[in-house]
């Protein structure tokens, strides 16, 4: 059993990174009422606002036939045939078989060779069991083997034996092995709150997929959309993981005001900076097929979404933390608890904001090395857009985060020590004080009188 006279500081360490906590200590009727007032309207607001954004499915458009915007199937490699690459015309070598440049030479090598010709059969699709050939040279990244399940692309516009062409290799199976082998773990190790993180990311997914991106493409605002739906994930992952509880509500409360902030910044910097959200083939496809979403927009919502994750992880922390203090030592008041809990924030802060840096660093990689390769300065790279995006994300994020941490601290330890100072008062009033006869029930800010 937990002493009640244990030092403020004693407990923290134990509990820096942890949300297996037991169940929070139920608060004061007042107190579950204020949250409540705080809370129920949010929560209907964002039901409002799913039910007035809902879209009818992502709207339908011709198929430009570019990146992923293409008609695919899955197939089977059949058959891999080795033959001379000259004998297929697989090689670039000049007409006049001039090899003194280096693509020349390349070429010639290539054609001195030996090539796989692949057949590779449809699966699905109106051409199912359909076979077409393809030619693999030696120096290309992907090679094809016999039995090995690939994607194709269809364009129907190109001549018949040109129709399908191989993209990508069938990863079906490895990705679900490997989605199987988390779930396991998140279910063995966390039991059943592992089971109800899982059921909420499922949600968190449906979501995403079913609200968040058609709404988008349906042409409506993508900062409102990104908050409705963030808001609702919030709800959702929060309340089903860690419970109906006060202490999930001011973590809640904590991440909402974190998210506020970080949409404001964003906002200011997106726009001072002159982002456009339009940097890659990616986003110039989804421009050039839906003119009418905002880019720029759609780069802040992603702000918002891709911060959300880590947001709920610190200040579910965060308000544990506080009430864990709490219930080692409940004399303390909430300066002493805000103090004890911050210690805890700050390790998590360091940690946090390195693991986001880090994570956009590691998406970069490639185009960092490209920058390294040009020899281009720091000054440079940090000021094309492509780059400056990423240091805007990180930064716009890393800012919530580390505001998360007083503001969710201070919202606990202030929740946590109002719900005492009713306690004592409701303590009071049921026995003799202890110098001056009965006294009194309290009601209300009276109680907060009593001062330690």
């Amino acid at each position: 059993m937990t002493s009640t006279h244990e030092p403020p500081g004693h407990s923290s360490g134990g509990h820096s990174h942890s949300h297996a906590h037991g169940p929070a200590a139920p608060v004061s009727q007042h107190l579950r009422k204020v949250i409540a007032a705080v809370l129920i309207p949010f929560a209907a607001a964002v039901v409002v606002g799913l039910v007035v954004l809902w879209p009818g499915g992502a709207p339908s458009h011709e198929r430009t036939g570019v990146g992923f915007d293409r008609q695919t199937q899955h197939a089977t490699v059949t058959e891999v045939e080795s033959v001379s690459c000259a004998s297929v015309n697989a090689s670039g070598v000049p007409p006049t078989g001039d090899t003194s440049t280096a693509e020349g030479s390349s070429a010639k090598q290539q054609a001195d060779d030996t090539c796989d010709k692949a057949t590779i059969r449809v699966d699905t699709g109106k051409d199912k069991g359909r076979t077409f050939t393809e030619i693999v040279q030696p120096d290309q990244s992907r090679q094809l083997h016999e039995g090995q399940e690939v994607i194709v692309a269809y364009e129907p516009s190109a001549p018949k034996d040109l129709q399908y062409a191989v993209t990508d290799v069938n990863r079906r199976v490895p990705m679900a092995v490997l989605a199987g082998i988390f779930a396991l773990a998140v279910v063995l190790v966390g039991r059943l709150r592992g089971l109800m993180a899982l059921i909420a990311l499922a949600i968190s997914f449906l979501v995403l997929t079913l609200f968040i991106l058609p709404a988008i493409l349906q042409g409506s605002n993508p900062l409102v959309v990104a908050v409705v739906g963030s808001s609702a994930i919030m709800l959702i992952a929060l309340y089903m993981c860690h419970g109906l509880s006060a202490r999930t509500s001011v973590a809640v409360l904590g991440t909402l005001i974190s998210l506020l902030l970080i949409g404001i910044l964003g906002s200011v910097f997106i726009d001072w900076a002159a982002l456009t959200g339009n940097t890659d083939d990616n986003t110039g496809l989804i421009h050039g097929l839906y003119p009418e979403i905002d880019m720029s927009g759609l780069l802040l919502a992603g702000i918002i979404i891709g911060s959300l994750g880590v947001l709920d992880d610190v200040t579910v922390t965060q308000t544990s933390a506080v009430w864990e203090l709490h219930e080692a030592n409940p004399t303390m008041g909430w300066r002493g608890l805000y103090r004890a809990a911050i210690r805890i924030g700050r390790d998590h802060i360091a940690s946090v904001v390195n693991t986001l840096v880090l994570a956009y660093a590691g998406a970069a990689l490639p185009l960092l090395l490209l920058f390294t390769i040009a020899e281009s300065s720091v000054g440079t790279v940090a000021n094309s857009e492509l780059v400056a995006e990423e240091i805007v994300r990180t930064l716009v994020g890393s800012i919530g985060l580390v505001a998360s941490v007083p503001l969710t601290t201070a919202l606990a330890a202030l929740v946590v020590s109002a719900d005492r100072s009713e306690r004592q008062l409701a303590e009071a009033g049921g026995r003799p004080a202890m110098a001056g006869g009965p006294s009194a029930p309290g009601r209300g800010g009276r109680g907060r009188r009593r001062k330690r």
